[in-house]
Formats: structure tokens, C-alpha cells, sequence
């Protein structure tokens, strides 16, 4: 479909699609290269190294957090959108684990990366989705003509309670999009489409340390509807299948899940295992489907159909149909490659761990 066609097909329908057509200019990641094994987990929790539900994740060193890797990915955007910060008219940041309680993440990143005074900055909070929340704000900041460019990144440093079963998979990291006009794109961002609920199955209220989860509601009713939905409803609205797609990735909280509601959806797994990253990293939560789609841009050839949906607790999905343009081929190599940062692995025990994350707290 050309966007008119895509227009044509929303009327009447709940896909988004802006007026001015909107796209990726410049992506970027960072995962930290501390890396805890699944086995130091249940070395220390069961008493034997058991493999756990992925086979290691990325931890923030002692002097990291959402801000620091925040700006780490927003240089690597910005050098492959290959415009002056200056031109930035947003700086919005996706997190569940902004290091202030009250005092923006984006006004600090805005400033490290040297966006003007004159720029939107700001948190967006929706447990593993906020980072796509900030996408779809930034696509319609663009796509609405009051900006050319906006900065979107999701990025955590997710938390989990000592010896609960989040702990294996509750990783750092994270990616920033640098949204701008079609034209100037990397890849174009076709349609997107939301779907929200009120699923209570994964929360942390004011001053708890940890998070508490609902288990086993945390699937069926959390994840898979609301990812099934978001997916199949911005399929239906644009006349689209999963056989239309060269890759999809989908929010990864452990490597089943995205495993098993890819093929719910018809997809195979060719199609997801260039972005399925969780088994390696662990989660990243705000930034997990977000990373996914960078390891897939870094190998996307023009034409190329991605279909990214995410989740986050609480609940909602977002869904949005991406096509690689020829300007990826030339720009791609201006930053690390996701590849690159995944290689670049230090391993650790869980005392350092424990350490790095602030897990033995003294008052």
C-alpha cells in the first residue's frame, strides 16, 4: 500500500496515521556490558545453577543509570539522523525507573545531547510500553507539523525483588528514535495502532522498593490478549498478514512468550529471531521491543515490512507497521551496531550484582 491507499483504509477505522507521512531518521541503543547468568541466580536462590528463563541479562554498572544510558543512545541516534541536536523540538524519555521521583530524565538528556531551550522535554511512564508511548507522541509532534524532528527513547533499569522469579529476567538498557519527516527517514513508520486496558497485572506503588506481579494473570489476560489485539487490529485495518512481513518483533519479558504469540499470529520463527534479544540481555523493559527493532534495522534491506508490537503492564499495546528505506544502507554504520553492544560482555556474580543494583539497602 502507498499512503493513500493507507489513508483510505482508515477511514472508519482506528488505525493512526499521521497527515505528513512520519519515520525512523536515527536509532540508537546501549546495553550495559555487565551480564548476571540465569545459573548465579538460582546458584544463590535454589542452591543449585539451574538454568533460568533466559540465559543471562544486562546490568547497569555503578556509575549507570536511565539518564546516562539515555543520552549514550540519543548520540548514537542523532549520528545516524545526521542532524544538528538544534534541530530537536522534543526530548522524551520512557521509563519505569527514572532516578528522580520528581525532576525530569528528559531535561537532563536534552541538555547533555545539546537540544536547544526551545524543545518539549518530559517522562512518559507506562511500565514496558513508554517508550513506544513516546514514539506515538513524537510521530504525532512530527506528523502534525509543529516539529521535524523528536527524540524518543525508552530505556530501564528494571527492578525485581531478591529471589523473586523477575529477578533472571529484569535487565538494563534501552534504545532512542529520532523521529522526523518520511522523506529524510531511515525507515517509515506506516501506521500504529493502541490497545489499553485496565489489567492490573504488574505494579509498584510509592515507596516500595519492589515491584509485586499477579503471576500467572500476568499471561493470558495481560500479555497475549493485549498484544494479540493491538497486532491483529492494525493487521485487519491496513489488509495486511503476517506473510507481508520480512520481521516482526514483539515485547519479550522472557524468550517464550514473544515465541509463542508469533505464532499465534502466524508468524514464523525466521521472522522474529533477528529481534528476539531477551535471551541474552534479559529484559529491558520500556526498552525491550525497541531494542528488538534496532538489532532488525541493523540488517533490514529496503522494502522490508517490520511489524513491532509492545506491552506494557497495566495494560496496553502499541503496534506500528514499519518499511526499511534505502537511506538505512548509508547511515546504519554511523553507530555501534546492537550486535556490537550484546558482544561487549563482562561477566559478574551475584554479590556484584547485588552491589551494582542497590539490592542491600543500609537505611
Amino acid at each position: 500500500m502507498d499512503n493513500n491507499e493507507h489513508l483510505s483504509a482508515q477511514q472508519g477505522g482506528v488505525a493512526q496515521i499521521p497527515s505528513r507521512p512520519v519515520g525512523i531518521a536515527g536509532y540508537g541503543v546501549y546495553i550495559p556490558r555487565y551480564r548476571l547468568p540465569g545459573t548465579e541466580v538460582s546458584r544463590i536462590w535454589l542452591g543449585e545453577p539451574s538454568p533460568g528463563p533466559v540465559k543471562e541479562k544486562a546490568v547497569a554498572g555503578l556509575d549507570e543509570d536511565v539518564v546516562t544510558m539515555s543520552i549514550e543512545a540519543a548520540r548514537n541516534a542523532l549520528a545516524r539522523a545526521a542532524i544538528d541536536p538544534e534541530e530537536l523540538r522534543a526530548v522524551w524519555v520512557g521509563s519505569e525507573s527514572h532516578p528522580y521521583a520528581v525532576k525530569p530524565s528528559g531535561t537532563i538528556v536534552a541538555e547533555a545531547i545539546g537540544a536547544p531551550v526551545h524543545v518539549q522535554a518530559g517522562d512518559f511512564e507506562f511500565a514496558c510500553k513508554a517508550g513506544t508511548e513516546a514514539m506515538v507522541a513524537a510521530m504525532a509532534l512530527v506528523g502534525s507539523h509543529m516539529a521535524d524532528y523528536a527524540l524518543a527513547i525508552g530505556m530501564d533499569t528494571a527492578q525485581a525483588k531478591p529471589g523473586d522469579a523477575l529477578e533472571y529476567t529484569a535487565a538494563s538498557g534501552g534504545a532512542a528514535y529520532i523521529i522526523g519527516p518520511a522523506e529524510n527517514a531511515l525507515a517509515s513508520i506506516d501506521a500504529h495502532y493502541s490497545f489499553v486496558t485496565d489489567t492490573p497485572d504488574f505494579w509498584r506503588r510509592e515507596h516500595q522498593i519492589y515491584p509485586e506481579h499477579g503471576q500467572r494473570f500476568t499471561g493470558e489476560p495481560a500479555y497475549f490478549n493485549h498484544i494479540i489485539s493491538a497486532s491483529r487490529t492494525l493487521l485487519d485495518q491496513m489488509g495486511l498478514t503476517a506473510a507481508d512481513f520480512k520481521y516482526a518483533v514483539f515485547h519479550q519479558p522472557n524468550t517464550k512468550f514473544p515465541q509463542r504469540v508469533s505464532k499465534q499470529l502466524g508468524f514464523t520463527p525466521e521472522q522474529i529471531k533477528e529481534g528476539l534479544l531477551s535471551p541474552v540481555i534479559g529484559n529491558t523493559y520500556a526498552g525491550s521491543g525497541m531494542v528488538g527493532l534496532t538489532a532488525i534495522l541493523d540488517i533490514a534491506e529496503p522494502g522490508d515490512r517490520i511489524l513491532m508490537t509492545t506491552y506494557g503492564s497495566g495494560a496496553g499495546s502499541d503496534a506500528f507497521v514499519i518499511t526499511a528505506l534505502e537511506a538505512l544502507l548509508e547511515r546504519r554504520n554511523a553507530a555501534p551496531s546492537t550486535q556490537t553492544y550484546i558482544a561487549r560482555r563482562t561477566q559478574i556474580d551475584y554479590a556484584t550484582y547485588a552491589r551494582m543494583r542497590g539490592k542491600i539497602a543500609m537505611r
